[in-house]
């Protein structure tokens, strides 16, 4: 009997992350760190990289094709924020039709202005009605090398706005002192951005990526507790997933709350509250929000001109991202079967923050009004830390 071709989620937008920093800073090394987290995840996600070099030679790439990246696209001589950007959109449909991928990660030249890419991204999702999505920005630095920012003008801060995490890279061997004065040029700003060290150049691909239909399966799957993609394997020994890059071996610049919000059958998350609740989360305290949820009534993105897609199983099922201030809501549909066993959580989320922040927004969160069930029976909060 011909078996069925395994559920996709090529009908869901398309998340694209965009990393930028200058030459040498370790953007490929970061990238490629990141392929064991998502693979521990899902051993089938297909991780696309649409890569903006200088010159006809493509080292880089090549090395990222040979590290198990689903597809590849380069553009070359010129910078993609500027004379390039035109092609961003012609790059990305190539990617969708050729690759199929879950996520794209866009890597930029040394000198592109992040803010034009985001900005660009997010017409790209108006016009083609929700095929892709701006996950979030991700600036890396040189902390032995970087020099600071050219100039603190209104200009420098706009783009800066654009940028929702700071990886600071190759700190190890420059001492306290040094660490410190690059903070401090990144304060001249006057913006709130958070950051995070790398460990050479490995960081949690639970702050760097959201969640789609191709990494929430590890959120409901047997029921068990919602995670951030850097914990791990749960398979167990045996089981061929990659285990060398698994948090043990690395000292985590996040704290990683586990929610959950149990009810009776046919109950539904308040969506109001909810709603409260992601707006006015700060983002320098709370880098990444990941949730299946049931909701009572429509939820909407945080740029309303993206309207959420429409349920092919008309349920009020959805998964929630939410990165840096933004988020949208996806329909659960092909590709994510729920465990039975995980049928009585009305809401399963994972609250990634910064260092310190978790035992404060533990207690908020159980304080009550920000997560409960719509109706008189709020329902049974549970708020664990992970990590």
């Amino acid at each position: 009997m011909t078996q069925p071709d395994p559920p996709t989620t090529r009908n869901k937008p398309i998340p694209i992350t965009i990393v930028t920093g200058f030459l040498g800073a370790g953007k490929t090394t970061l990238i490629l760190n990141l392929l064991p987290q998502l693979r521990a995840l899902n051993p089938s996600y297909k991780l696309a990289l649409l890569k903006n070099e200088f010159g006809d030679l493509a080292i880089d790439s090549q090395l990222a094709s040979s590290s198990a990246i689903a597809g590849v696209t380069e553009l070359l001589n010129g910078c993609i924020c500027c004379n390039l950007v035109g092609q961003l959109g012609p790059a990305l449909a190539e990617l969708r039709a050729t690759a199929t991928p879950d996520r794209v990660v866009v890597e930029t030249s040394g000198s592109a202005f992040p803010a034009t890419l985001a900005l660009e991204v997010n017409r790209l999702a108006r016009e083609t009605s929700g095929e892709y999505v701006l996950d979030g920005v991700v600036s890396v630095i040189d902390v032995e090398n970087w020099k600071g920012y050219e100039d603190t003008s209104y200009t420098a801060r706009l783009q800066a706005r654009y940028t929702d995490l700071v990886v600071f890279n190759k700190w190890e061997g420059c001492g306290e002192r040094r660490f410190d004065e690059v903070l401090d040029r990144l304060g001249d700003l006057e913006v709130d951005v958070a950051w995070v060290k790398s460990d050479k150049g490995w960081v949690d691909a639970g702050v760097v990526f959201g969640v789609d239909g191709g990494l929430a399966r590890g959120m409901v799957e047997e029921g068990g507790d919602v995670t951030a993609a850097g914990e791990g394997c749960k398979h167990g020994d045996g089981c061929g997933h990659e285990h060398e890059h698994g948090k043990e071996h690395h000292q985590s610049e996040v704290e990683v709350l586990s929610v959950e919000l149990k009810g009776e059958e046919g109950a539904a998350v308040d969506v109001e509250k909810l709603m409260g609740f992601l707006k006015s989360t700060p983002k320098d305290e709370v880098y990444r929000i990941k949730a299946v949820l049931t909701a009572a009534g429509a939820v909407k993105n945080s740029d309303e001109d993206v309207a959420v897609l429409a349920s092919p199983q008309s349920t009020n099922r959805y998964i929630l991202n939410w990165a840096f201030g933004r988020w949208t809501f996806t329909p659960m549909g092909d590709g994510v079967a729920e465990h039975a066993s995980s049928n009585d959580a009305i809401l399963r989320m994972t609250v990634i923050l910064a260092r310190y922040e978790s035992t404060k927004w533990k207690k908020r969160l159980e304080a009550g009004g920000r997560l409960e069930l719509d109706g008189a029976d709020k329902g049974q909060l549970t708020v664990a830390k992970v990590n």
